[in-house]
């Protein structure tokens, strides 16, 4: 396979997933870790790709842009569903649970419809959808209300200004990428901002994160790992990012994918 053809598998796995690992593209396209190191590295010499921790994924020009819920929601289905599964799992009857915009607390959403009287504050459209019209069991959902993002999300002051006073006992969190360094960015600042005032206003904080963000830095912090008590995350993540995480968090949760 000429070396052209192969930076374009990159490029299309990227655009598709968000990031790829070296590992899988070794595998995949039956070459030697350093040639596909090398066609990375050109790929980000020319813009194309940002090399990080073990793989490439979009450039940060991306660090801005904010892709739609429906194009997010056919990305890492099968990680994203285990993630879910053992993020669910950590919910208890009668909670008061706080659910963030994105496609992995969508999947969990998914997950709590057998669970009684929970009371959900949420600023996710598809997450109130999920739960008003699927749940089995008394529940109580709230839209924050505010303005509509592309992911979905009620954002700003208006759902900013919803959240002062909640007291909820579990958050869970989903973000466009964790970095050691950066912590849980997001490419939208009101979106960000209002993550931040779910934080603000729960006890626990459980984040929901597939391999796919780690090393994804986008415009703005809204906590630091350390700040998280429980990160989900995929079996897919390597180990030396699951040490750091494991390092930094509370509890690192790894799901079978």
């Amino acid at each position: 396979m000429l070396a052209r053809q192969r930076q374009q598998l990159i490029l299309d796995e990227v655009a598709r997933s968000g990031a790829v690992k070296v590992t899988d593209l070794v595998g995949e396209l039956g070459v030697s870790d350093m040639t596909i190191r090398r066609d990375i590295s050109e790929l980000a010499g020319r813009g194309l790709v940002d090399r990080v921790h073990g793989g490439a994924a979009m450039p940060r020009m991306a660090s801005v842009h904010e892709p739609g819920f429906a194009t997010k929601a056919t990305q890492q289905v099968e990680a994203k569903t285990a993630i879910a599964k053992a993020a669910a799992a950590q919910v208890r009857p009668g909670s008061s649970l706080g659910i963030s915009a994105g496609t992995t607390t969508h999947l969990v959403a998914a997950q709590l419809l057998d669970i009684p009287e929970l009371t959900v504050v949420t600023n996710s459209l598809p997450v109130a959808d999920e739960l008003h019209r699927n749940r089995r069991v008394e529940q109580t959902v709230l839209l924050t209300g505010g303005m509509r993002t592309p992911s979905d999300a009620l954002v700003g002051p208006l759902a900013v200004a919803a959240l002062q006073g909640i007291h909820l006992d579990l958050l869970i969190l989903g973000v466009h990428g964790m970095d050691a360094r950066a912590g849980l960015t997001g490419p939208n600042l009101l979106e960000t901002q209002t993550n931040r005032a779910l934080i603000d206003s729960s006890r626990r904080i459980l984040v929901v994160a597939d391999h796919s963000k780690w090393g994804v830095v986008a415009l703005q912090t809204a906590a630091r790992l350390t700040e998280v008590d429980v990160l989900v995350t995929d079996d897919q993540l390597d180990e030396g990012a699951r040490e750091q995480l494991a390092g930094l968090v509370g509890e690192l949760i790894v799901a079978s994918s």
